[in-house]
C-alpha cells in the first residue's frame, strides 16, 4: 500500500468563458438557417438568398411544421445563452470599476424574454399572437442592440485606460458592426415611410436578415475579446 496521503479534489476550478457569447450568438444563426433549407425543401417559402433578394422574413421561414419545431428547440436555450451572457459581462465590467452595468443587466435579461415569447408564439395564429410575436421581435433586437452598444463603449473605456488590450482589428469590426445595426433599425423604421408593398416587405427582410447577421457577428468579435484577455469564470464545487 501507499502511506501517502490522497490530496483532496481542488475546491474549485475556472472555465474560459469565451465559449458563452459564442453559442448564444451562432445558435439562432443556425436556427434561421436550417428553418429557411427545410422550409425551402417543404416548399413553404420561395427558393432564394434573403440576405440578397430579400424574398422572405426570419418568421416566416420558421413559422410552420419541422423548420417551426426546430427553430424554436434551438433558440429558446439559446436566449438563455444570451442572458447568461450579458449578466457575465455585466459583473466582468463592474469588476473593472465600470458604471451603468444595471442598465446592461436589464437590456440583458429584457432582451432575451422578449426572444423567448416571440419563439413561444411563432406559428400560432390570432391577432393576440401577432402582437406578441411583433413586440418580441421589436424588443428583443431593439434591447439587444443598446445592450451591444453599452458593451462596446465599455470596451472601449477599458482599451482607453490599458485595462484591456484586444486587437484593433476586433475594436474595429464591432464599430462597424454597431454602425451597420444602427443604420439598418433606423432604415427598417423608415421603410414603411419610403415604400409601399411589396417593396416594402423586401426592404424590411433584407434588414431583418442582415441585422440577424450583425448581432451575429458582435456576439462572435465579443468571444474573440473574451478569449483575448482570458476571462474566465470561478466554479466551485
Amino acid at each position: 500500500m501507499d502511506p501517502r496521503p490522497i490530496a483532496p479534489p481542488p475546491a474549485s476550478f475556472a472555465l474560459p468563458l469565451w465559449p458563452l457569447p459564442l453559442l448564444a450568438g451562432l445558435l439562432p444563426a443556425l436556427a434561421s438557417l436550417l428553418a429557411l433549407w427545410l422550409s425551402m425543401r417543404a416548399g413553404l417559402v420561395p427558393a432564394c438568398n434573403p440576405l440578397l433578394e430579400g424574398c422572405t422574413s426570419i418568421s416566416r421561414a420558421a413559422r410552420h411544421d419541422l423548420p417551426n419545431q426546430l427553430f424554436r428547440a434551438i433558440v429558446l436555450p439559446a436566449a438563455a445563452l444570451q442572458a447568461l451572457t450579458w449578466l457575465l459581462a455585466a459583473r466582468w465590467l463592474r469588476a473593472e470599476g465600470l458604471g451603468g452595468t444595471r442598465a446592461l443587466l436589464l437590456l440583458g435579461l429584457l432582451a432575451p424574454a422578449a426572444l423567448v415569447l416571440y419563439g413561444s408564439f411563432l406559428g400560432s395564429d390570432g391577432s393576440i399572437y401577432r402582437l406578441l410575436r411583433h413586440y418580441g421581435t421589436v424588443v428583443y433586437f431593439g434591447f439587444t442592440c443598446v445592450a451591444m452598444l453599452l458593451t462596446g463603449r465599455a470596451i472601449e473605456r477599458l482599451a482607453a485606460r490599458g485595462t484591456l488590450r484586444p486587437p484593433r482589428g476586433l475594436r474595429r469590426a464591432l464599430l462597424v458592426l454597431f454602425a451597420g445595426l444602427v443604420a439598418l433599425g433606423l432604415f427598417n423604421a423608415l421603410a414603411g415611410w419610403w415604400f409601399v408593398d411589396p417593396l416594402k416587405d423586401r426592404v424590411q427582410n433584407l434588414s431583418e436578415w442582415w441585422g440577424a447577421l450583425a448581432m451575429t457577428l458582435v456576439f462572435v468579435v465579443l468571444a474573440a475579446i473574451w478569449r483575448r484577455c482570458g476571462l474566465r469564470v470561478q466554479v466551485f464545487r
